[in-house]
């Protein structure tokens, strides 16, 4: 399993960038008569392009920036693009007949090597995945399990950590890590919808996350259609995980399993080895036979917990286990350090040192669960 951090893609705070009271985006409220029986689908997609919902949307997509997508907008030109063409959009939106453009692939590097596959849509698509996101969150996540710590309003990496050291403290000290091949590549689109649908009876809304999910992807000058998948870039692909990963929650929790899920990294917590071989046959047979998910047998292991590690941190042996910092997470931002100060040869130290502290500052702040001053000070 996995034990990066994820101190390197912290976003920033919502609400910060433009002026909230200079949004571009016009839209009419759905009155307050408005309503539906169990007969009618729900109005999600009038919550959807509600004046309120998309200006906070426009907020977080401003506050968190990024790249370009296929068609090259920036997110500095949004305000002038919605100015424009908002009206349309919304009736198109609500016609259902808005398409999503394709995205950008992009290849960012692995911490362990390789590369790893993100899908950049358009500054728009973004604007309206995120719109999407805050209507179906509180529809979707109150009704998550508690072991479920990834993409979720209030809840964090830290909290899975030490809700690993607590299962190891009260004696769960062998532990099933689930490796699950490229799991973002690899979901099954009617799957997931299927999932979606229990709680989401607007047609409109199912078609444009469906539209979402089979956007073409932009790669060597071509648009290929995708089959499979929700990559990681967009903001709703979280959530989708979430959504269909939660079985596998739900299937833990019959079993009276002790176990932390953050995204697709997932941890199971038992008393022997034997218990944890049951537990990797069983569940591996589940996640493939169910959810059509592969396990990546070779890197997914029954081993103690110090042996492994979770999310960049690691315990130690003791009866009383401590959390400390996993060697691999030191080596990471050394790396990361050494690269920017060869690119900052021949540069002002103020310069080299700008650019250094947000990347320290974010990597003690993520394992703030462990002291991080001996090896900060070592660098």
């Amino acid at each position: 399993m996995k034990t990066g951090s994820g101190a390197d893609t912290a976003t920033h705070p919502e609400g910060q960038g433009r002026n909230p009271e200079s949004q571009p985006v016009g839209v009419e409220t759905v009155p307050a008569s408005s309503s539906w029986t169990k007969a009618e689908p729900a109005p999600l997609m009038e919550a959807v392009v509600e004046k309120a919902n998309m200006a906070r949307a426009y907020r977080k997509v401003v506050a968190n920036q990024g790249a370009p997508g296929a068609d090259g907008m920036t997110v500095d030109q949004l305000a002038d693009q919605l100015k424009q063409n908002w009206p349309t959009l919304r009736e198109r939106l609500l016609a259902s007949e808005y398409h999503p453009s394709p995205i950008r692939a992009v290849e960012i590097p692995k911490p362990k090597g390789g590369t790893r596959q993100l899908g950049i849509p358009t500054v728009t698509d973004r604007l309206i995945q995120q719109a999407l996101l805050q209507v179906l969150t509180p529809l979707f996540d109150p009704g998550f399990s508690a072991s479920s710590y990834g993409y979720r309003p209030g809840r964090s990496a830290q909290q899975a950590v030490s809700a690993m050291k607590a299962h190891a403290t009260a004696g769960h000290r062998w532990v099933v890590d689930l490796d699950l091949k490229a799991f973002f590549d690899r979901v099954n689109h009617d799957l997931l919808m299927a999932r979606v649908a229990r709680r989401v009876r607007d047609k409109r809304m199912l078609r444009l996350i469906r539209r979402y999910l089979e956007a073409g992807m932009f790669q060597n000058g071509l648009a290929a259609p995708r089959r499979q998948g929700t990559p990681q870039g967009g903001p709703l692909s979280p959530l989708l995980a979430n959504i269909l990963l939660d079985d596998v929650d739900k299937e833990l929790e019959r079993r009276g399993h002790r176990f932390c899920r953050y995204a697709d990294d997932v941890q199971v917590y038992v008393r022997s080895r034997r218990a944890g071989e049951r537990v990797m046959a069983s569940l591996s047979d589940f996640l493939e036979s169910s959810l059509r998910l592969t396990v990546n047998r070779d890197k997914s292991a029954v081993d103690r917990p110090w042996n492994r590690g979770y999310l960049g941190y690691t315990l130690t042996r003791h009866k009383l286990p401590k959390l400390t910092l996993a060697k691999a997470s030191l080596q990471r931002l050394m790396q990361r350090v050494r690269e920017i100060l060869k690119r900052g040869k021949g540069r002002h130290i103020r310069r080299v040192t700008r650019e250094l502290a947000p990347v320290l500052r974010g990597w003690a702040n993520y394992f703030s669960l462990v002291d991080v001053k001996r090896p900060l000070e070592a660098l």
